[in-house]
């Protein structure tokens, strides 16, 4: 049986519960004879894995149709009448047709099955999202956990209130409501088509235009009203406080005056800082599954940022240094479960630098990059003057490099591990200058730490007493030393451009990767496919 709690995480615990005891109590008796309905719905359902699944284990009895089916049609017509509040495409829902057929008082199978459909497909998009991360693009390792259809159905039929169910499926997370928020917001910046819009220019307080009037009309019909101290031609206080409002609005400076790009964004409705929040929604829900609440490590690539978060809150902030963003070193996407850190580490050099940086060098000067030692597949340090480095290339080279523990070691003083197939970590550096730099993007993928010891101490504070003495006692060995943590924690490495501070206001950050602009391209062509499929 699934692990429905370990699952959906902590904040979803309710449901989880739910779902197991659903799936329990589905299992029917086996049968041999089947009536024409049944084997109609069979057949209907047999193309979808999660449908079969649900009708083969409720004795193929429709849920959605005639009068007891009513409460499950109004709960599913008003779940998916939400899906523009959390950035999903409405004609993926086809609610209009929902509604025509409820009301019509549904009979067949094939009415059945639409909205069956149709909560097959709400529920995996609220739960997971629309797209699959892994194929946008290569540097997305995410793997999104969502419960599965048919378990999901089972509970929706056997529950009294099936609005209820329907409620409990959105991610339960703080920072997902403020996005939501963020978004409704940004829909409230859209004026009503019959508005005209208003004339290129550039005005600033003490100007007079009769474009000037237009600017007020617009700006009052989304909420902005600025009544005229004197003459609606003029720009006067009032107006340049609601220009500021707008524009803080919108994510653009406020300074209060209408150049170009103050009246463009006025003029469009919608801007950039609006798709970034479509995209922000839909990347929280591939962290549909894990339990944003609890002890864990968020790593903003975009944000050039770590932090812990415990019950919510943020308890630790340090800088990072992630990937060079030049498609071979970019900082992939995923979350595991850091298990232990390593002081006075060992640097084993991966194969691709040794390959491609050091071999080039061995193969001039013997004694290059001295301060790393030639080692072979016995972890054995082989002298340099028993090696022919040139007759070897990057595919035949039989050797590994290593650094050991010094205080110019490439890892620094530690490095913070959660075993991945891409060989990503934290780690201290050397390098602390580039901790200065604003885009901080410079490493080989992993992820460079700017207070590796304060977030050592924070880790293994939950264990011990002392964590700093604990530290420090491991560090003053001089040996590689091994601190398993107890117990272990979660490591999110996420990809944000739009995200929610402490306050709930949406910072934004540069798509450094280019990522964000191939998710949200992906999410186009999904809502153009909907509706194409709805004609």
């Amino acid at each position: 049986m699934v692990a429905f709690a370990a699952l959906l995480g902590g904040a979803q615990a309710g449901l989880a519960q739910a779902l197991e005891t659903a799936q329990i109590a589905a299992l029917p008796a086996p049968r041999l004879v089947f009536s024409a309905q049944e084997m109609q719905l069979a057949e209907a359902a047999a193309g979808d894995p999660g449908l079969a699944d649900f009708y083969g284990t409720n004795g193929l009895r429709p849920i959605f149709l005639g009068a007891e089916g009513a409460a499950r049609r109004a709960a599913l017509i008003e779940a998916v009448g939400q899906a523009a509040s959390h950035g999903l495409p409405p004609a993926r829902y086809r609610q209009s047709g929902l509604r025509q057929l409820d009301a019509a008082a549904p009979v067949s199978v094939e009415d059945e099955l639409k909205f069956a459909r149709t909560f097959a497909r709400w529920s995996h998009d609220i739960t997971g999202g629309i797209l699959d991360p892994r194929k946008i693009e290569k540097g997305i390792k995410r793997e999104v956990n969502r419960p599965a259809v048919g378990d999901l159905l089972r509970l929706f039929a056997q529950s009294p209130d099936p609005s209820a169910v329907l409620d409990e499926l959105p991610l339960k997370y703080h920072r997902y409501e403020a996005l939501r928020a963020a978004l409704a917001a940004q829909s409230k910046l859209v004026a009503s088509v019959d508005v005209p819009e208003v004339p290129e220019g550039l005005w600033r307080e003490g100007v007079s235009d009769p474009a000037i009037a237009a600017l007020r009309v617009r700006l009052a019909a989304i909420g902005f009203a600025a009544p005229p101290q004197a003459s609606p031609l003029t720009y006067d206080a009032p107006l340049t406080g609601a220009v500021a409002a707008f524009q803080q609005a919108a994510g653009l400076p406020s300074d209060g005056v209408a150049g170009p790009r103050t009246v463009a964004r006025l003029n469009r409705g919608t801007g950039p800082e609006a798709d970034a929040i479509l995209v922000a929604l839909e990347r929280m829900r591939w962290m549909y599954g894990h339990d944003l609440n609890a002890r864990h490590v968020w790593v903003n690539l975009t944000e050039f940022n770590a932090r812990i978060f415990e019950r919510g809150q943020q308890v630790f902030e340090t800088r990072t240094v992630i990937g060079k963003a030049n498609g071979e070193f970019d900082t992939p996407e995923f979350s595991e479960t850091m298990k232990y850190i390593v002081v006075n580490p060992r640097w084993n050099v991966p194969r691709s630098i040794t390959v491609k940086e050091y071999l080039p060098r061995l193969q001039a000067n013997r004694h290059a990059v001295s301060h790393l030692d030639v080692v072979d597949g016995k972890g054995n340090v082989i002298s340099r003057d028993r090696i022919d480095f040139r007759k070897y290339s990057a595919s035949n080279f039989p050797y590994r490099m290593r650094q050991k523990p010094s205080d110019d070691n490439a890892l620094g003083v530690v490095k913070f591990m959660f075993p991945n197939p891409w060989n990503i970590y934290l780690h201290d550096t050397p390098t602390k200058h580039l901790f200065q730099q604003s885009t901080r993007a410079y490493s080989h993928g992993c992820i460079r730490i700017g207070k590796p010891i304060d977030l050592a101490h924070e880790l293994l504070r939950p264990q011990a007493e002392d964590p700093e003495a604990m530290f420090s006692k491991a560090l003053s060995s001089g040996r590689e030393t091994y601190l398993n943590l107890r117990p272990p924690v979660p490591v999110h490495l996420v990809y944000f451009t739009a995200f929610p501070d402490e306050t709930g206001r949406i910072q934004r950050h540069p798509d450094i990767y280019g990522r964000d602009a191939l998710v949200l391209t992906a999410l186009r062509k999904a809502a153009l496919d909907s509706a194409a499929a709805d004609e």
